[in-house]
């Protein structure tokens, strides 16, 4: 689901609210427009990529992936660098200093955070040294992280104007969702506690979001990691295994306000973003499970040789352009790719749409039934050749909002139950979109296709993607 959530917050504080000023230049950018108007075309980016749960006894990795058109190695995997352990499950990434600390010219945007979803460990990974090959820095254990915070299954990572670094846990070490919080790292990567106040924790964890200078975050809430690890079952559902709340927050100071049920319309809520603009108190949630977003709804489909007699489009992920004109969405199971105008944020205006992949392409054993009875596939193109495989699950935006980049693996588990060993045995894709940003109109580069099941040691599964100088879903503007 994707849908724009207005929540009732303070009035906006101070610029620097409280952390550093903006005299001095530090990582990123002082605001969204000048990221969007002087930042740099992208040249490469990082990508996380998954052996667990694919048969390859390897240790996941990071990717890098050349973005230049105009070097011989354009759009290709350039750079890996393994983890230590087997069966982490690298998932999603952040950096240990963005532009929060713009105004801070001790701050460098040097390392990148690699929480594992499964196995706990944090890694710290340097990108400055040779952004071309990144290295591993530090480990943060899981064990350490248990004994002295009783969390487990980290997922969102943001850095914090302090210096800190903040990490969403799903769980405690054994999957519970009531051991879930927010994880506090110092800037050397030291385990300092628990970022909530105690006996503030959510629901449930998954996503946050922070807007200083309304002294608010917002965090999300998937499920219980006992239950999401083992595949999807409609049943957890129902027990109430799974989220469908938004937890309000005081910024910086850890106390839950509010908690927003969003009803059985808003079931697994994921992915939060509020609007760049740090003045502005409006924020988006995409909800997975009903597939809209209060203010965008994605019809189920109805369809025949599927699991369900109806089937959700499953928002896992969007982006908004940094001018915060433009709104992206995937829908995983669809495969579509959508572009909505959201000049008026409470009105969104569907403006370019294009299917990358999905359950219903032609050739696929799913159909879906029309009004009248028809059943009917999506044309699906293929790309240098190459059927595309999955369907649209993490997507990243270029600066300029002219390039949207996107794979097709959600979590392991997950990719084997919807798309099984399509997806899981032969491996990911990345894709590149090109945007129209004055018309509106999304279209595939037929010149860009990153294949993943060419690996070395087999084909991986990808899934989040950052560049190293930062991008709209890594960079909070105070």
């Amino acid at each position: 689901m994707a849908g724009a959530v207005e929540v009732d917050v303070p009035a906006p504080a101070a610029a620097n609210g409280g952390a550093c000023c903006h005299a001095a230049k530090g990582p990123g950018y002082a605001t969204p427009l000048e990221a969007m108007e002087k930042g740099p075309r992208e040249k490469l980016i990082y990508v996380t990529c998954v052996y667990n749960g694919t048969g390859i006894n390897k240790p996941d990795y990071l990717a890098t992936v050349d973005l230049d058109p105009n070097s011989p190695t354009y759009s290709q995997v350039i750079h890996r660098l393994p983890v230590t352990h087997i069966g982490d499950e690298l998932h999603h990434s952040g950096w240990n200093s963005c532009s929060s600390c713009h105004g801070d010219p001790s701050a460098k945007r040097r390392f990148l955070i690699l929480p594992s979803l499964l196995s706990g460990r944090v890694y710290v990974v340097d990108t400055a040294t040779d952004p071309r090959a990144p290295s591993l820095h530090k480990v943060v254990q899981a064990e350490d992280i248990a004994e002295k915070t009783g969390l487990g299954f980290p997922h969102t990572s943001h850095c914090l104007a302090s210096g800190d670094i903040m990490i969403s846990c799903l769980g405690d070490k054994e999957g519970n969702a009531a051991g879930n919080g927010f994880l506090l790292l110092d800037s050397e990567f030291n385990v300092k506690g628990r970022w909530e106040k105690p006996g503030h924790s959510p629901l449930f964890g998954y996503d946050f979001w922070y807007q200083p200078r309304h002294k608010t975050m917002i965090s999300s809430t998937w499920g219980a990691p006992a239950a999401f690890r083992t595949g999807f079952n409609l049943q957890h559902v129902q027990d109430g295994l799974y989220g469908r709340h938004l937890h309000v927050y005081d910024w910086p100071g850890g106390e839950l306000k509010q908690t927003l049920d969003l009803g059985d319309t808003g079931l697994l809520p994921l992915e939060v973003r509020f609007l760049h603009d740090p003045s502005k108190d409006t924020g988006y949630v995409g909800c997975a499970l009903t597939s809209n977003m209060v203010a965008i709804d994605v019809k189920p489909l109805k369809v025949r040789n599927w699991i369900l007699p109806e089937m959700p489009g499953l928002i896992t992920d969007f982006v908004i352009s940094l001018d915060d004109r433009y709104l992206y969405l995937v829908n995983w199971l669809h495969g579509d790719i959508r572009q909505y105008n959201i000049e008026d944020p409470a009105k969104p205006v569907l403006a370019g749409q294009v299917w990358v992949g999905g359950l219903l392409q032609k050739g696929s054993d799913v159909v879906y039934v029309t009004d009248d009875g028809q059943e009917e596939q999506y044309n699906v193109p293929q790309v240098k050749g190459h059927r595309l495989r999955g369907g649209p699950q993490m997507i990243q935006l270029s600066l300029d909002g002219k390039r949207i980049y996107v794979t097709n693996s959600l979590f392991s588990r997950w990719d084997e139950q919807f798309f099984g060993d399509d997806l899981v045995k032969k491996g990911s894709h990345m894709l590149q979109i090109d945007v129209d940003t004055e018309k509106g109109g999304l279209a595939i580069n037929p010149n860009f296709f990153v294949d993943f099941s060419k690996e070395p040691d087999g084909p991986a599964l990808a899934h989040e993607m950052r560049y190293p100088g930062g991008d709209c879903t890594s960079d909070i503007w105070i």
